[in-house]
Order: C-alpha cells, then sequence, then structure tokens
C-alpha cells in the first residue's frame, strides 16, 4: 500500500537562498508516516494510552536533488518491510509536477513501552494493522 501526502513547501522550510533545509524532509517523512497511520487505523494518541509508542531507530536518507521555495511536492510512504521487532518504510519525496526526486530514505521504527523499554515483539494490534498494509498491493 503506498500512501501520497502532497505539500507545499513554505518560507519556513527554506534556508535564506529559498532551497529546503535538510532537516525538513525529515518532517515531512514525519508527517505523512503519521498519516500513512491514520489510514490504517493506527491512532498514535490511543497506542501511547495502552503503552505503546513507535520511535524512529533507524533512518537511512539519500538527497538527491534539492526543492525550492513554493514548489509542490508528494511525499510517498511504502510499508516495505515486518519483522518480529521492527517495521521499515520506505519513502521518496519528489516534485508534483515534474516527478523529480529530491529525497529516499528507509525509516525503522520499533515499538517501546512509555517509559522507553523496547517490546520483545512488535505488539499484535499493531503488527496486524501493519501487516494489512503489507498485503495491499497498488
Amino acid at each position: 500500500m503506498k500512501h501520497k501526502l502532497e505539500q507545499r513547501v513554505y518560507y519556513a522550510d527554506t534556508d535564506a537562498y529559498g532551497v529546503v533545509w535538510h532537516g525538513t524532509y525529515l518532517r515531512w517523512m514525519e508527517a505523512a508516516r503519521v498519516e500513512f497511520c491514520d489510514i490504517l487505523g493506527i491512532d498514535l494518541v490511543e497506542l501511547k494510552t495502552n503503552d505503546i509508542a513507535i520511535p524512529v531507530t533507524n533512518i537511512n536518507v539519500r538527497y538527491k536533488s534539492s526543492a525550492f521555495l513554493d514548489e509542490k511536492i508528494i511525499i510517498e510512504t511504502n510499508l516495505t518491510k515486518i519483522s518480529p521487532l521492527t517495521a521499515t518504510f520506505s519513502q521518496v519525496i519528489k516534485n508534483a509536477d515534474s516527478g523529480l526526486i529530491h529525497t529516499i530514505a528507509e525509516v525503522e521504527v520499533v515499538a517501546v513501552h512509555n517509559d522507553g523499554k523496547i517490546y520483545r515483539r512488535l505488539p499484535d494490534e499493531l503488527k496486524s494493522k501493519l501487516e494489512r498494509a503489507l498485503e495491499c498491493k497498488d
């Protein structure tokens, strides 16, 4: 299952030259993963009340080209792998009109208790919803 989130580049996203600041891409990826989880029925606030958080533990980003002020971009998010302990997302940020790729990333998350202790396995309520996304091809 692939999710697409459209975003416009605002002044706050850029440096003095109108080029998107490198950390902005991470914020956009986070927003897209939250939207992806919402579509899957994974309510992150509800998970927290059930003593589950899913922080990023590993992220590998390849910056390929710069995005610029007022550009329309698309953040594509796809769940690519689930292991007993982790879930891995691939994310691509590209220009909405030309398709020019700005970043490619692989993001790994784990499940932890609210006190930070890691779950030995992804909790069933989380894993079952993630597995449905893996099965859904589009």
